[in-house]
């Protein structure tokens, strides 16, 4: 059985998360994770890797727009690495520049509330974050 593949939107105060399907086809948000600290925050992780089957993470990298590493990204970068570390796991950090835009305008569209907008925007970030990548990685579909 393949493993699932786990997407992350990095933040300080909290991050998104969405979880693949089994086929690598479709992204599912799941509950936004408040961070508390180091401790709790991978056990939270722990607890979504294990109960999902996560083989892989995709680290959002909020890149600045000319694609050079800002502060964020550094940040994000290191928490990447301690991901690796903690689970033993493939870490890919992955360009999220302007996937926040596009999950506010997302929601927008969807005419939620701004205060349902904001508890939604990290997990549709993650979502949009993990469908990004499994679209570049798609191998359903024969090259030419």
């Amino acid at each position: 059985m393949k493993g699932r593949i786990l997407a992350i939107d990095y933040g300080a105060k909290r991050m998104g998360l969405a979880v693949s399907d089994l086929l690598g086809i479709t992204a599912q948000g799941l509950e936004t994770m408040q961070r508390r600290n180091k401790r709790a925050d991978f056990a939270y992780l722990r607890r979504v890797i294990r109960e999902n089957n996560v083989q892989e993470i995709v680290l959002g990298l909020p890149l600045k727009m000319s694609g050079e590493l800002g502060e964020q990204a550094e940040r994000a970068a290191r928490f990447g690495e301690e991901l690796r570390q903690e689970f033993d796991l493939p870490v890919h950090l992955w360009d999220e520049r302007l996937t926040s835009a596009e999950a506010n305008r997302v929601l927008r569209e969807a005419e939620l509330s701004t205060r349902k907008r904001a508890k939604a925007v990290d997990r549709m970030a993650a979502v949009l974050i993990l469908q990004s990548f499994l679209q570049a990685h798609d191998r359903s579909i024969p090259e030419l």
